[in-house]
């Protein structure tokens, strides 16, 4: 049975869009953002200071931010979701804006507006909800992988991702065919809990079956996951 907080993870690094919640003066408030998952599971949004969550976290940064999956058959409450609540800061960070953008390049255009910020939120805590009638609470400390296992796969994603775009591309497509995506991507980033996919610009979450510690964990689940995609192809 795969744990939870791993479940959690790749639900949350999957999402391109996400509901924020945030306070003002004691009254809820709830929107749309478009977040990315860094490899230890901040949670990065750009958000336009005309926008009225943003005026809210600059008062209250506490909010959460909820990403819903997909639900089994016709009843909504089956649909696996996740919860993250903690406190959002305004960073100015080059490199995470440009992680940003990397995972929703459609933005690039309005990205340096001088009225957009870039927002991280590192989960405290979380409610992974599997599907009807399967809560778990999940410590912020257990949804993200350890420092140690982002250190090692930051040293060698570089080398991970264009070995894996110059020498394996067609087995990159073949992940994404299994997602109902064809044509040609590439790999666009990797973590410990699975790797990014881009054609032009649209983006694709692949999961490992399980996280791993570094870049033979990589090779390993890279491995396991393409040899079930090409039996399922011949099935």
């Amino acid at each position: 049975m795969t744990h939870p907080a791993f479940s959690a993870a790749c639900l949350l690094r999957a999402t391109r869009m996400a509901t924020l919640a945030t306070q003002s003066h004691g009254q809820p408030f709830a929107s749309l953002v478009t977040p990315a998952i860094t490899p230890g599971c901040a949670v990065l949004m750009l958000l336009s200071s005309l926008s009225a969550h943003t005026r809210h976290l600059e008062a209250e940064p506490r909010c959460a931010v909820m990403v819903t999956g997909v639900p089994d058959g016709i009843n909504p409450q089956t649909a696996p979701r996740v919860t993250v609540t903690g406190r959002a800061v305004r960073i100015d960070d080059p490199a995470a804006k440009r992680f940003w953008v990397a995972r929703h390049p459609y933005a690039a255009f309005y990205a340096d507006f001088t009225d957009f910020g870039l927002w991280r939120m590192q989960p405290e805590a979380a409610q992974y909800i599997g599907g009807f009638a399967q809560a778990h609470a999940v410590p912020g400390d257990a949804l993200a992988p350890t420092q140690a296992s982002v250190d090692r796969l930051a040293e060698a994603a570089d080398r991970i991702i264009a070995h894996c775009n110059n020498d394996h591309g067609a087995a990159l497509s073949l992940l994404a065919q299994v997602q109902g995506e064809s044509g040609p991507w590439l790999m666009l980033g990797v973590d410990p809990d699975g790797f990014d996919l881009i054609q032009d610009e649209k983006v694709l979450r692949v999961a490992f079956d399980s996280r791993v510690e570094d870049a033979a964990g990589v090779r390993a689940a890279l491995v396991q996951l393409v040899e079930a995609a090409r039996q399922r192809a011949r099935d």
